[in-house]
């Protein structure tokens, strides 16, 4: 069965990590992702560390299955060669601060023209509207405006940022849904359109009832912990070895959780006897919890609770994940092959889509200009040409695929 974006080509301006997860993903479900970079350096989070023998992690982590052309973008004769792909391609991605676009005539409004078919991806720190619509974007720069951090973090400590760049992911994540939504309406108008979001957006989407909470009550949520802001019992206790996670969100759910753990007489107990009794109590309730709790290891709790209806899980650090038995068995972590670093492990693409099976990893992240030539060529560029542009210092093409 093809994969499912088969056939789609991709030119993928981005850098950094919002919009490089962006066509990861799109590279996973099955397009052509041409990774364009400078020819100096290449994507800068190559040069970000810790290093996998030389090689930032940060880039290894955000840019398998693509393919990387390294073009002087500087030069006019690099432009003009993306200039060629952008209007040959059926998606332009792009993450540059506003108006650069513009001033080297890679913007929406200028490719449309000869390119009407063309699908735009733009993310951008804030939106191009509104005051502060020129400001460059950083993942936690919007983390903080967006709220999120005020409402993430202990109740008597300082707002935290959550531990991966939640603005980065989110905002590529919502890009290549817009992408593949542009994609999917092209094919009943024919024609392509400009998809947009930013940081800033990408996270405010995500407040869900947080935010729901101001819009309707005018509440201001503060910052809870590990509890969940309307329900309880529902965040983590204190088991023998560590922390667990308990979520009884409904009262029956409750109950059985009572008689689970050997405390039938707090269910008739009128601190407890609904979730807003239970919500009010909860420094008491939790107290008992974890008293009980203290008795077993996090996962012996877990299978207990899990089998009689209970949701629950340990909280594992990162070494605990990935040698867990559930990590293997559903092919979270992958092995491919790459040019320098040998077999190498990769997270896989979360979703399970027939046509693409439990291998989502097809390619690993690209060396710096490993595929130029062979991109050049299906452009239409002959050997001398590509020769004279090398030579010139216009590309570049590593060795390992010549």
């Amino acid at each position: 069965m093809p994969l499912p974006l088969e056939g789609i080509r991709i030119l993928d301006l981005t850098r950094a990590l919002a919009g490089p997860f962006c066509t990861m993903i799109l590279g996973d479900l099955g397009a052509q992702v041409i990774k364009a970079e400078p020819t100096q350096g290449g994507d800068m989070s190559r040069s970000w560390g810790p290093y996998h023998d030389g090689i930032g992690v940060f880039y290894l982590s955000i840019n398998r299955n693509k393919q990387s052309l390294a073009v002087n973008f500087r030069n006019p004769r690099g432009l003009k060669l993306l200039h060629q792909l952008a209007r040959d391609v059926d998606v332009v991605v792009e993450n540059f601060k506003p108006g650069t676009t513009k001033t080297i005539g890679l913007d929406y409004d200028t490719l449309v023209k000869d390119a009407p078919q063309l699908i735009y991806t733009s993310i951008t720190g804030f939106g191009t509207d509104g005051p502060y619509g020129n400001w460059p974007g950083y993942d936690q720069i919007a983390q903080g405006m967006s709220g999120m951090m005020s409402i993430t973090g202990q109740a008597d400590g300082l707002p935290t940022r959550l531990g991966v760049p939640l603005a980065d992911l989110v905002s590529g994540i919502w890009s290549a849904l817009g992408t593949i939504t542009g994609l999917h309406q092209r094919t009943n108008t024919g024609r392509g359109q400009k998809v947009e979001t930013s940081l800033l957006a990408g996270v405010v989407g995500m407040l869900c009832v947080q935010g729901q909470r101001y819009l309707s009550l005018g509440e201001v949520p503060q910052r809870i912990g590990n509890e969940h802001p309307v329900i309880y019992p529902y965040g983590a206790f204190e088991a023998a070895d560590g922390m667990v996670n308990i979520a009884a969100a409904t009262q029956s759910q409750w109950q059985n959780l009572c008689r689970l753990l050997n405390l039938e007489d707090l269910i008739e107990q009128s601190e407890f006897v609904d979730n807003e009794a239970r919500s009010t109590h909860r420094e008491r309730l939790r107290k008992i919890f974890n008293s009980r709790l203290n008795s077993r290891n996090a996962i012996d709790w877990t299978t207990m609770l899990m089998e009689n209806g209970i949701p629950a899980g340990p909280v594992f650090d990162l070494q605990q994940l990935f040698e867990d038995p559930q990590v293997e068995a559903t092919g979270l972590v992958e092995l491919v092959h790459h040019p320098q670093l040998g077999q190498i492990k990769q997270l896989s693409n979360p979703l399970r889509l027939e046509s693409i099976g439990p291998k989502t990893v097809r390619s690993p992240p690209p060396l710096l200009g490993q595929h130029t030539n062979g991109i050049l060529n299906e452009l239409g560029l002959t050997s001398n040409d590509i020769v004279e542009l090398q030579e010139d210092g216009i590309i570049f093409q590593d060795a390992v695929n010549i």
